[in-house]
């Protein structure tokens, strides 16, 4: 298992940003994410979990657009194409201190 921290609320899609701000936070997120996956690939297959830094309701496809540049930074860590990797999306977990992102390979 691999944890992440939880995408940053400037990378939600609904978010209105200035293009070179978004990316400054899309960049530091990509950077976090890569140096975390480094060399623990156990597969192509594994499940996604989020869990949020508070209970408040969330929508679950702006979590996963907020995550982009976590998947394409684990992509570059493993050296594979995004595009391969068979992605299960669990519900979303139980708050957490910061929040946080757990791969589960499978």
């Amino acid at each position: 298992m691999i944890e992440l921290p939880y995408p940053p609320k400037e990378l939600n899609p609904n978010k209105r940003l200035h293009w070179a701000d978004k990316n400054k936070h899309k960049k530091a997120y990509f950077n976090s994410c890569y140096l975390l996956a480094l060399g623990k690939q156990e597969g192509m297959k594994f499940s996604i979990e989020f869990c949020p830094p508070c209970n408040r309701k969330r929508d679950r496809d702006n979590i996963i657009a907020s995550f982009k540049a976590g998947q394409d930074a684990l992509a570059k860590a493993w050296g594979v194409d995004d595009a391969n990797f068979e992605i299960i999306y669990k519900p979303i977990g139980k708050p957490v201190k910061d929040g946080c992102v757990k791969i589960n390979f499978i």
